[in-house]
């Protein structure tokens, strides 16, 4: 995703600049790394092994052959976890039924059966194997290289918001149907890799490029959301949620500050910021707390989101002469 340029300082820094090394970001930018930690990405992995893990376990429960009949199942070879039949589930995965019995968020359920925890444990559950290799696909890709700039600390807490943030929109518009995934916790990642661009705009040396990708990725999967049977509620939830948290959790020291005030790395000053860096991290975080509260709120109080927005639906499907949003 990103080159490998020199960082292009100033005069003032031109002599440091060449004794450092940089670090390519996870948005295609290049940055200085003297005063950054490097870490070892474990989450990222743990997060995709646990995936996995929790495939199989749906695999097991959902035993086709017992429910469905042997001869319907897909993949007779794999037995007990053989999948459903196509015409039920495309993507080579359980039934419904066992998606909703393992945690599958849907509405009804968790608003007048008070099973808010269905809000996390969807993160974790996906319909099939092409959906769940298209989406620990995506984490690796983006995960990794986000968790060894910032922590497994950091990303690990913007993973879970942005994926309960999906969760939370999803449920306020899409109220017929159960939802499944990782996709708004990784749409969280995207958004905050934007907001982490903006924040500490005045440290990358190839802006223009850096923004003009990222956009570019951001636009492409969004757009692939307004198919129909895409839950693009929850990319959109888990996009804004992880976009305001990079603005709390990503922000950087402005490049080269410590350097030009010799300060041992253990001395840590409020100054090291710019001015809008803060700026931006409190609106952030103050957008932030309001829109999950109202969010919650209008959730458990059972509003439909639909209701207080008469054209949001296109944001998840848009109708064609090819295919109908109902269907």
């Amino acid at each position: 995703m990103g080159s490998r340029d020199l960082e292009k300082n100033n005069n003032n820094f031109t002599n440091y600049a060449t004794q450092t090394q940089t670090q390519t970001t996870s948005a295609g930018g290049v940055v200085d790394s003297s005063s950054d930690r490097q870490w070892t990405s474990w989450l990222v992995p743990m997060i995709v092994v646990g995936n996995i893990v929790v495939f199989v376990v749906a695999m097991f429960v959902n035993n086709c052959p017992k429910n469905s009949g042997r001869n319907y199942c897909v993949a007779k070879f794999l037995g007990r976890l053989s999948f459903q039949p196509l015409r039920e589930n495309p993507l080579l995965g359980p039934s419904a039924n066992t998606l909703l019995e393992l945690g599958a968020l849907q509405w009804d359920r968790v608003v007048h059966q008070h099973q808010g925890w269905r809000l996390i444990t969807c993160i974790w559950l996906h319909a099939g194997v092409i959906h769940l290799f298209a989406n620990m696909l995506s984490l690796v890709l983006i995960g990794i290289r986000l968790e060894q700039q910032f922590g497994f600390l950091r990303i690990g807490l913007l993973y879970m918001v942005s994926g309960i943030g999906g969760s939370v929109l999803s449920s306020l518009f899409l109220q017929q149907s159960i939802s499944v995934g990782a996709s708004g916790a990784l749409f969280g990642l995207l958004g905050a890799m934007l907001s982490e661009l903006l924040t500490n705009w005045t440290i990358y040396s190839n802006k223009a490029a850096a923004l003009l990708t990222l956009i570019f990725m951001i636009v492409i999967n969004l757009a692939v959301g307004i198919l129909p049977h895409v839950d693009n509620y929850a990319h959109l939830g888990g996009f804004i949620s992880g976009f305001l948290l990079g603005f709390v959790l990503l922000i950087r020291p402005r490049f080269g500050w410590r350097e030009r005030h010799q300060l041992p790395e253990h001395l840590r000053v409020k100054t090291r910021f710019l001015p809008y860096q803060l700026v931006l991290l409190v609106i952030a975080l103050a957008v932030l707390i309001a829109g999950y509260t109202v969010a919650m709120v209008m959730l458990f109080q059972g509003k439909n989101g639909n209701d207080h927005c008469k054209w949001c639906h296109y944001l998840s499907c848009v109708p064609t002469k090819k295919w109908k949003c109902g269907d």
